[in-house]
């Protein structure tokens, strides 16, 4: 049963990385539905290992940071076929080459770069493919974070530009409602294990004091984040619209477990 109505859907994923990525999680998984999966990456050095793990699938090179290459990349894209029924943006990048800094002494152009790619891209996005996407079903996934209230030193400026990040789901949602049904929506995942993760200083100890505070003790997996990703694609979500869907196995209303409270 083809629950999700996928199949034969187009979907350009934005930002493949490798398998630890939500991205590569997220086209595996919208491949096995069925869909028709194009792939945006920064690099051609990133094209060209992201080609190993999908050699059947157009991989585009698209530098987000500057807007003649989104409008090059939807030219490329369109070339190869006329409507796209879903985009997932999963992007983002900080620069935290100075090490682990007080939020006031953020530098100004790593704010600002940050904003840029992790932010305005997704804006820039929409508008350059606008006259591509479905006006009927066509669905915009954003990947943000379970809470941009939560002040971790270690994550720093990027908090308040996932925050612009998920404000600005909702302006493209009422934007876009003007002329079309398509719909703006952010999954918002706990702590996962990432590649980009990894470049977070002191990233380790939050995901391990993470994982304590779910549920289930079991920290979210990235799988679990691709299959929100590809519900709020299908059509089967399409009451949905300027949400953001955490998936956090329940850690925001477990701070006060026994176990993290009651330490040794």
């Amino acid at each position: 049963m083809d629950f999700l109505q996928l199949t034969g859907k187009t979907i350009l994923v934005a930002g493949v990385a490798n398998r630890k990525s939500v991205a590569w999680h997220t086209a595996k998984l919208l491949q096995e539905a069925g869909a028709n999966v194009l792939l945006s990456v920064r690099s051609q050095a990133r094209a060209d290992s992201v080609k190993k793990l999908f050699p059947d699938l157009p991989i585009f090179v698209c530098d987000v940071e500057h807007q003649e290459q989104i409008d090059a990349l939807r030219i490329a894209v369109a070339a190869t076929t006329n409507v796209l029924h879903g985009i997932v943006h999963s992007i983002a990048f900080a620069d935290f080459s100075e090490g682990w800094l007080s939020f006031h002494k953020t530098p100004r152009t790593a704010f600002l770069q940050a904003a840029n790619i992790s932010c305005f891209s997704l804006i820039a996005l929409a508008d350059s493919f606008r006259p591509m996407l479905d006006p009927e079903t066509g669905s915009v996934v954003t990947l943000s974070i379970s809470t941009t209230r939560m002040a971790a030193e270690n994550y720093g400026y990027m908090a308040p530009i996932k925050a612009a990040l998920d404000s600005s789901v909702c302006f493209l949602a009422k934007s876009f409602s003007q002329f079309s049904r398509i719909r703006f929506n952010a999954v918002c995942p706990g702590l996962l294990k990432t590649s980009a993760s990894a470049g977070i200083p002191g990233y380790v100890d939050s995901y391990l004091f993470a994982e304590k505070a779910t549920l289930r003790k079991q920290a979210v997996q990235t799988e679990e984040v691709a299959a929100a990703v590809a519900f709020l694609l299908s059509p089967r979500s399409s009451g949905i619209n300027a949400q953001g869907l955490v998936i956090d196995a329940g850690m925001g209303i477990n701070y006060f477990d026994d176990a993290l409270v009651k330490t040794d």
